[in-house]
């Protein structure tokens, strides 16, 4: 399965946490936007500050990060990529939203329509699905 992964997918898995996407195992090949890896490693460094691990945790963690996305193909946030997410969407979402929206849609056109978007943000899900793309984890 070849799917756009945004923050959420990526932070479940390496954190372990309940509800992460069960059909991992299944992807075949993964792509993200840079902006992955800004999120991910933001919302680490929150929990560090919060006390929810410790510093040796959270270094652990941000390596992880930074090997799991090796392995993905990651699109840069690009003038045009910004265009589209600036466009009006039949579903209301925010703007980092709208940019992971906006480059699986990119992606879409420039692979072909077998990319479904994986993430465990309903909004965004719902957003992904109006636009025709297959959604899998929301």
């Amino acid at each position: 399965m070849s799917v756009y992964v945004d923050s959420s997918v990526v932070l479940r898995v390496l954190l372990r946490q309940p509800g992460a996407l069960h059909r991992w195992r299944e992807v075949t090949e993964a792509s993200c936007s840079a902006l992955v890896e800004v999120e991910c490693l933001r919302t680490l460094d929150r929990m560090r500050v919060a006390g929810e691990f410790t510093e040796t945790v959270a270094a652990e963690l941000r390596a992880a990060v930074f090997r799991l996305l090796e392995s993905f193909t990651v699109v840069e946030v690009t003038r045009p990529i910004l265009a589209r997410a600036s466009q009006p969407l039949p579903i209301g979402i925010g703007t980092l939203d709208a940019i992971h929206l906006a480059t699986a849609l990119a992606l879409r056109d420039a692979i072909g329509p077998d990319i479904a978007m994986a993430t465990h943000d309903a909004q965004l899900g719902l957003a992904a699905r109006a636009m025709g793309l297959e959604v899998v984890g929301a």
